[in-house]
Order: structure tokens, then C-alpha cells, then sequence
């Protein structure tokens, strides 16, 4: 499979939203314990600039009519405190039919590569302890076991470890 990224526009949110809900309703990659709405993600979407922390979007170069099939984030570190500017957070949500398909890594790859023309100089991520296909990715890309969190969170009944992932790019 071939894949393409670009910034997010606005009537990429919906479908933004579709793939987060559903990794909502998986319990293993987010806190959430409701779907969200387009609505509701609005305000943290207008807060994405591609010059900054840009979102992407990802396509499938080989089925452009799929439309988006993952989507990453630069997120600000720490409650965009000034002192952090150099960090940025990840997230990446894929649809499920995409993944172990490599688009984590093809997004995960072009983040580290673009990082630097943003000013980043680090970046993280935080991951359930359980989700060892994640872990997986970002330790193939270099990044490290910064910090590990027992039970800080629980969905319904399962409480979660959370690990630091993290990556100094220069």
C-alpha cells in the first residue's frame, strides 16, 4: 500500500471523529469512555496550524475514494506551558481496516522527519501499557520507555498503566 499525508481541513473532521469513536469503543487507546461529536472535537481541531502543531491526515494513494484512513496529531506537551515549546505530543488514530498495514509507520516516519521544520525537538506520546502494538511502533522509530504510570486510568471497571514514549530528534 502506498500512503499520503496533508493538513486536516475542516470536512476532514467528521471522519476525524468516525475514527476516534471507534477506537473509543475499542477501550484500549483512549480515555474516553463516550463517542465524541464533530462539534465537540471543533475547538481542539481549530487549534491544529500547520506551521505549529499540525494534524494530518492520511489516505490510501491506491483508494483516494476511501477518503481519510488515519490521522495524526502534534499535541502541545505538558498543558502548553511556554517552557515546553520544544515538545510535542503524538497521537494516531487509525481506521481499524488500516491497521497493521504500516500507515502507523509511515505517519510515525514523516512525523519524526517534519518534527524539525516545527521547531520540535522532542517528541512523546503516552500509551496504555496494554497496547503493545503501539508500543511496538514507537519503539521501532526510536523512541524510548521515558516513564511508566501504574493505574492512572480506568475505563469502567479496567484500570490502565500509561507508559511515556519519548524521542530526542536532535
Amino acid at each position: 500500500m502506498q500512503f499520503k499525508h496533508r493538513d486536516a481541513v475542516t470536512t476532514d473532521l467528521p471522519r476525524i471523529v468516525e475514527i476516534y469513536n471507534l477506537a473509543v469503543a475499542t477501550r484500549e487507546c483512549s480515555c474516553d469512555l463516550e463517542p465524541t461529536t464533530v462539534e465537540a472535537r471543533r475547538e481542539s481541531f481549530l487549534k491544529h496550524t500547520p506551521s505549529h502543531r499540525p494534524l494530518w491526515v492520511a489516505e490510501d494513494a491506491e483508494a483516494i475514494e476511501e477518503g481519510v484512513v488515519g490521522y495524526l496529531g502534534f499535541f502541545p506537551f505538558m498543558n502548553e506551558r511556554p517552557g515546553y515549546f520544544i515538545t510535542a505530543d503524538l497521537a494516531i488514530y487509525l481506521h481499524p481496516r488500516y491497521q497493521n498495514k504500516r500507515l502507523g509507520t509511515y505517519l510515525l516516519t514523516e512525523a519524526i522527519r517534519h518534527a524539525p521544520s516545527l521547531g520540535i525537538e522532542v517528541v512523546t506520546a503516552t500509551i496504555f501499557a496494554s497496547n503493545q502494538s503501539s508500543i511496538r511502533l514507537f519503539t521501532r522509530q526510536g523512541f524510548e520507555r521515558w516513564g511508566y504510570m501504574p493505574r492512572v486510568a480506568r475505563l469502567e471497571t479496567i484500570e490502565h498503566d500509561l507508559v511515556l514514549m519519548g524521542r530526542r530528534l536532535k
